[in-house]
């Protein structure tokens, strides 16, 4: 027994307990020391299991890497009707580690402990509550992100999906009493319930269709069934559905408007978000669910063309913000569009190996921005700042470094990454490869434009003094919350997880080095059999083997009967050596290309972005209004629904209300007429009769008068009157 094989469930449940120690004694008693240091001993206990289990799993056969735990059994069996009859329903909490999963817990745990450090100086102004409570977000979002990547079925999944989505909305709203911050963290979670609702019909549609959740299982169903390539059938509804779901949690259009207002979080929940959990969560569910996509050629398509798309646009408008997170918000926008582009031409791998690079030097792009925000007192607006690389060398170094790796300059990390994507493109559709290329040239501009506002030309930031300090923003969040004293290098609680990032953004592209450049690509072969059908078989089914995490058995070989290879896998042909070499250099002169018009425009001559901007007042407008899509959203949508709501409001007012208000003063009216009726006719009626009882009485007593005279008299009065009568009726 060893925790790679049988306490998988300890590497989501250690951060769970870190959250539940700050939010439930840690908010009341612990001080900041002891709140932070905590968050990061679970998040790198978490960190060291996963490196351990990851271990392990690379201890076993190339064809047999798959973990399993069963936690306990969550859902019991119950009859539910599928498309083959009735089947059974059933979910155990059943935790799977293969080559896909043991990348994604490296990074979640790896980046995330690095986040979480960064914040123990960055947050270190908020009052102690509230510093005990935004540590307690952070180990939760964590907690779902693992609980998503190791889940083996799709409900398992949807708890973490939910989750992740749960804490972005606390956390982007962390500082809830700024009402943008508490609206973008009700946009970002109404916006993902959006997707999710595609989601979860996928997943209803998923059992009806297979008779299962398990990613395994559906895999190999889906298989068995031929590819969808000229017609719309139940697979291709599965796939669509579940980019619905990708589309909101990734941030793809139409739904990627929440992602830039996310800014309005801590820096480091920016980084979180946009590097090491929920963004990518939409890219790993498709590579997940490659086997069904591919028998999907449509969706494929889809999938790849609102990738390029969302890349291309965004890209465009990150060309002209001003604000430092917003450009690299739009720049996350732009490389999760690429990431959906390598998934919708096949390149599995080639997505997971850009998300896994991007990871690194985004989030080291963003934490060194909140390093200039640090030392900017608070300022975001890159228009007053300046010559900040004489007062950070060490976030001034790292950031360049992320920079040129984002920018996919030869060497780092980024380069292996987009130019596999550029190559798998390139091999499917040209036309989807200029645009890519397009984008590619975009992003290493509005990079190095970032970074010659910021660190480049003369400093344009406020003024200071050594004796008197000056805060630009007073006691912003982030700031220091005292006085400013000009500019400043971060404490080494920020600088070393950037240094730390710097090295990974370097050195993780080194994984995925091409035959072209010498290398064998051992990232795409590592992860290829996790984009397989049958890529196991567990190892019950080869005799039995103890309850616990199981390790699985060979895959069949590729071309056998129930195998299905994705596109881009390692069994496809690849193009000549030279060629790939020339895509190869067409992206570094872009990038080159890029690089040097951002110097030209913003450290050589600066004056000339100016005059483009009044030259191209109109496009300029449109891109820093960013296409005026949250207009447009506010003008159809958000009015509509409002629009639509107070509509619904006036009409139960007016007509449910008012025939309900109708009836009552109707049923009053009424009940009064009764009344009226009951008084003066029914009792009425009774008492006249009553009256009348009583008055004729009184004549009817004189007559009762006790003498036998008056009798006899009355009897002859009868007598007479009667014979009278009977013989005038003769």
């Amino acid at each position: 027994m060893n925790i790679g094989m049988n306490y998988i469930w300890l590497i989501p449940l250690l951060p769970a307990a870190g959250a539940l120690i700050n939010g439930v004694v840690g908010i009341r008693y612990f001080n900041r020391r002891v709140a932070g240091w905590l968050a990061c001993a679970t998040m790198a206990a978490s960190l060291v299991a996963s490196v351990y289990a990851f271990f392990v799993l690379l201890s076993l056969p190339a064809d047999a890497r798959v973990l399993e735990t069963t936690a306990f059994d969550w859902i019991p069996s119950i009859a539910l009707e599928t498309a083959s009859g009735i089947g059974r329903f059933d979910v155990p909490w059943l935790l799977r580690l293969d080559p896909l999963a043991g990348t994604m817990i490296l990074i979640v745990t790896g980046i995330g402990l690095l986040i979480h450090i960064y914040s123990i100086a960055y947050m270190h102004d908020e009052p102690r509550g509230g510093y005990a409570r935004f540590f307690c977000y952070l180990n939760l979002f964590c907690f779902f992100m693992l609980v998503l990547v190791l889940g083996a079925n799709f409900l398992v999944m949807f708890v973490g999906w939910e989750g992740v989505g749960l804490c972005s909305y606390l956390l982007i709203g962390y500082w809830y009493e700024k009402k943008s911050a508490s609206d973008a963290g009700k946009k970002a979670f109404i916006v993902n319930r959006i997707g999710d609702w595609g989601f979860i019909l996928g997943v209803f549609l998923v059992f009806y269709t297979f008779g299962t959740l398990d990613f395994r299982e559906v895999a190999a169903a889906a298989a068995a069934r031929p590819a969808e390539a000229t017609t719309f059938g139940v697979v291709s509804a599965i796939g669509l559905l579940l980019f619905v779901g990708a589309i909101g949690k990734s941030a793809q259009i139409p739904l990627y408007v929440w992602l830039p207002d996310a800014m309005e979080g801590p820096t480091p929940v920016s980084a979180l978000i946009h590097a090491a959990t929920m963004v990518t969560a939409g890219v790993y569910m498709v590579g997940r669910n490659a086997v069904l996509f591919e028998h999907a050629p449509l969706v494929m398509m889809i999938v790849a063309i609102v990738g390029v798309l969302t890349a291309l646009m965004a890209a465009s408008i990150g060309l002209v913000q001003t604000d430092i997170k917003r450009v690299l918000a739009y720049s996350t926008v732009s490389q999760l569009g690429y990431m959906f582009l390598a998934m919708g031409v096949g390149a599995f791998a080639a997505g997971i190996f850009q998300l896994m690079t991007h990871a690194f030097f985004k989030a080291l792009l963003f934490l060194g921005s909140g390093s200039v925000i640090h030392a900017m007192a608070g300022e975001q607006d890159m228009r007053r700042m300046g010559a900040l690389r004489t007062f950070m060398p060490v976030t001034f170094i790292t950031m360049m470094i992320g920079t040129a790796a984002i920018a996919g300059l030869p060497g780092l990390s980024g380069f292996f990454s987009k130019d596999e994507i550029l190559l798998q493109v390139f091999l499917k559709n040209r036309l989807l490869w200029v645009l890519a290329a397009a984008t590619a040239l975009m992003t290493a501009f509005y990079m190095f434009r970032l970074m010659s506002m910021t660190f480049y030309g003369s400093y344009r930031g406020p003024s200071w003094t050594p004796a008197h300090g000056l805060a630009p923003h007073g006691h912003g969040h982030g700031g220091h919350g005292h006085a400013w004293h000009g500019p400043h290098e971060s404490p080494s609680t920020m600088t070393v997880p950037l240094m730390a990032l710097a090295v990974g953004a370097i050195v993780s592209g080194f994984v995925g080095v091409p035959a072209a450049l010498g290398g064998n690509n051992a990232i795409e072969r590592f992860l290829h059999p996790s984009f397989t059908a049958h890529a196991a078989v567990p190892a019950a089914e080869r005799g039995g083997a103890e309850h616990g995490a199981v390790p699985h058995a060979a895959a069949p070989e590729a071309g056998t009967p129930g195998t299905s290879e994705p596109h881009g896998s390692v069994a496809e042909p690849h193009m000549s050596t030279a060629a790939e070499l020339g895509l190869m250099l067409v992206s570094v002169i872009l990038a080159v290309a890029g690089i040097s018009v951002a110097w030209r425009f913003y450290v050589v001559k600066p004056d000339i972005s100016a005059r483009l901007g009044r030259q191209w007042s109109g496009a300029h407008r449109t891109l820093t209004n960013k296409y005026y899509v949250d207009e447009l959203y506010d003008a159809s949508i958000v009015r509509g629904t409002l629009g639509t709501s107070r509509g619904l409001w006036a009409f139960d007012r007016t007509v449910i209300d008012g025939g309900v208000d109708g009836s009552g003063w109707a049923t009053r009216v009424s009940s009064w007429m009764s009344h009226l009726f009951d008084k003066w006719v029914v009792d009425g009626l009774v008492n006249l009769v009553g009256w009348g009882t009583g008055e004729s009485s009184f004549a009817f007593r004189k007559v009762q008068t006790g003498l036998i005279q008056n009798y006899a008299l009355l009897m002859l009065v009868g007598v007479f009157v009667f014979l009278s009568v009977y013989l005038l009726a003769l």
